[in-house]
């Protein structure tokens, strides 16, 4: 009977050894792969603000994000990106209407981008307060939400360091029904 007994705990060693040798060359490993592409090349991201996305996206929509390519350029006139805000705020998701150097106005909704303005085919709801004219700084991006009646973007907080920028959206995942690439 002991000899039963010392060969279970035999047994139960030998599972418990394999186990946590699984767990540190298997599990740990993978944990920390997940945790490298959040950080550095991609991560998933739920709209949380409200309708100033619309018609393009919508709150509870959640989005891809990639991160990699503004580790060699930054953000983009046209880009759609995820700003994060001071003070736990909530993030943004807006769109990229300027970039360092340029001279920014907005007039009734319409961006004007060094004296010319944007050609905005998302845009289908224009409005809003005025902004500017003035230059973005080194460093920071002018962002507009697509609903710009309703936008809370720089216009109210001013442009936005490049930074405070997680990502850029690249598709829509969720609801399954509006899988879509981001315009």
């Amino acid at each position: 009977m002991e000899q039963d007994t010392d060969s279970l705990r035999s047994k139960l060693a030998g599972v418990a050894r394999s186990s946590a040798r699984e767990l540190l060359t298997t599990v740990l490993p993978a944990l920390l792969i997940a945790l490298l592409v959040n950080l550095f090349v991609a991560e998933a991201v739920a709209i949380e603000d409200g309708p100033s996305m619309q018609p393009n996206l919508y709150r509870g929509d959640k989005m891809l994000t990639e991160k990699l390519s503004y580790h060699f350029h930054p953000p983009r006139r046209g880009d759609v990106v995820v700003v994060d805000r001071p003070g736990n705020q909530k993030t943004l998701v807006k769109r990229v209407i300027a970039v360092a150097g340029e001279l920014v106005e907005v007039r009734n909704g319409h961006a004007w981008v060094n004296g010319q303005l944007l050609d905005e085919p998302w845009v289908e709801r224009f409005g809003g307060p005025g902004y500017g004219p003035e230059v973005v700084p080194e460093d920071h991006v002018f962002i507009l939400g697509d609903n710009r009646a309703v936008s809370h973007d720089s216009r109210a907080i001013g442009p936005v360091p490049v930074d405070a920028v997680r990502g850029h959206v690249v598709l829509v995942y969720w609801p399954p029904d509006q899988v879509k690439l981001v315009p």
